[in-house]
């Protein structure tokens, strides 16, 4: 499979299969448009209307040598071994602690219903948490390296278990050669230098919530009285990401459809002095009016473009800022597993609420039909383990025939279920938005390799 498209004046040419690009000019790039199509003859006299002959043989000749060399026009070797993919034995290597099921925010877009999420308000205790961490390595298996993400509501109002289990995890590591990687997700309110110091020294990445401008933020991010977050938490972030030598962590935004121009709010973390951003497109029923429709589609794909061509502007200056979605590595990239697997919910990734349910993500929790289980009794769904564990590239229709399946390795499987009621039919709103994001990386790479 080859996918060929045109973006900020360059024409580029991937190879899905062997994950190879081309930045070609005007005529290879039709050669390749038309060489599985049409006989070298036919290809010489539709295009030598365009191009002189000389020109269009050489193009020939290069397609073709780019063909035998494995770089074009490639087979899919990774098909035929899905079944071993799907019957691999998985061990738990990451889980998302909910540490907190309350918030001093009232977000209007908050999955999570303001931190309670479909349920009651609640505090994990340290002694559930002690149990999630032991669940986590004893279903770890041989894996050393483990994951673990404070999640909300917001962690921070349950600071004191946080840091209780974050030593409870170090004492571990020794006994069972473990490495927890542990990582916190906060929308700033209750950051403070005792908060900043821990975190400098204990986890590995820190998510600070954010929307963009103030007015952005503030119209979508308030406290329960409606007064605006921004004027407080900027600040603290700004001296937090300093701190960090800005690295390890992400300022971490929301468009919605009521700032459609994002971009601006991108450019606005940069001149903020942030240098680890994302921003992140809402996923809501149409029903509210901050949903994203089919509708605004040509919008935000014009605003991914004016992104990239932002980013390369900042990085050629001497301003360079990390934007999450234009990260790829053309090199190496993901393991082959992962390509197919994807972010591996409900199978190597699980999500603990404050009493010890367990469910396959953080999206998941509250919806029953998804409970897996709990800390106590381990997992009791073992039908959904093996249901969320066939989730794969090859299973999902769409996901056959498109050129980012092994960038997005099929998407996020709860906003399927949300908007299909299937693990395996993608959300095509969120397709057409990664389609995107991945043409822009690779064009982004192409302009900074010039």
């Amino acid at each position: 499979m080859v996918h060929q498209y045109k973006n900020n004046g360059y024409n580029i040419v991937l190879d899905v299969n062997s994950g190879s690009v081309h930045v070609v000019d005007d005529v290879v790039y039709d050669v390749i448009e038309r060489f599985e199509s049409h006989s070298e003859e036919e290809i010489m006299d539709e295009l030598s209307l365009r191009y002189l002959e000389p020109e269009i043989a050489e193009a020939l000749y290069e397609v073709k040598e780019l063909k035998q060399a494995g770089q074009l026009f490639t087979e899919d070797i990774y098909e035929p071994y899905i079944d071993r993919v799907q019957t691999h034995e998985t061990v738990v290597k990451a889980m998302c602690l909910h540490i907190a099921h309350d918030c001093n925010l009232a977000c209007k877009y908050c999955f999570a219903e303001e931190g309670e999420y479909h349920g009651r308000k609640a505090l994990m205790s340290f002694e559930v948490g002690k149990k999630a961490l032991d669940f986590l390595v004893a279903h770890s298996g041989n894996r050393k390296n483990l994951e673990v993400d404070f999640f909300g509501g917001e962690p921070l109002m349950n600071w004191e278990v946080v840091k209780q289990l974050v030593a409870y995890g170090r004492s571990l590591e020794p006994v069972y050669n473990k490495n927890f990687r542990f990582t916190l997700t906060t929308n700033g309110v209750l950051l403070n230098d005792e908060v900043m110091e821990f975190c400098n020294r204990e986890m590995g990445n820190v998510v600070l919530s954010l929307d963009g401008r103030r007015e952005v933020n503030d119209a979508m991010r308030p406290f329960r009285n409606g007064a605006g977050s921004y004027d407080l938490i900027v600040p603290k972030f700004q001296k937090f990401a300093e701190s960090r030598k800005q690295k390890q962590y992400y300022i971490r935004g929301t468009f919605t459809r009521e700032n459609l121009d994002f971009s601006e709010d991108v450019k606005h973390f940069a001149d903020l002095g942030f240098q680890q951003m994302s921003i992140e497109p809402v996923v809501g029923d149409e029903s509210q009016p901050y949903a994203i429709r089919q509708s605004d589609l040509p919008k935000i794909l014009e605003e991914y473009d004016k992104l990239a061509v932002e980013y390369i502007r900042r990085a050629k200056a001497g301003q360079p800022f990390q934007f999450f979605h234009f990260m790829i590595d053309l090199d190496q990239g993901p393991c082959v597993y992962k390509r197919m697997r994807g972010c591996g919910s409900g199978t190597e990734y699980l999500a603990v609420t404050p009493w010890g349910d367990l469910y396959p993500c953080h999206q998941f929790v509250g919806q029953e039909d998804f409970l897996l289980g709990n800390v106590d009794e381990g997992i009791k769904r073992p039908d959904l383990v093996e249901q969320f564990g066939a989730c794969n590239v090859y299973a999902k229709e769409k996901c056959k025939q498109c050129f980012a399946k092994f960038y997005c390795s099929g998407g996020c499987a709860a906003n399927a279920y949300q908007f299909h009621g299937s693990l395996n039919e993608p959300y095509e709103i969120g397709c057409e938005m990664e389609q995107k994001r991945v043409e822009c990386a690779i064009m982004i790479k192409a302009a900074l390799a010039d």
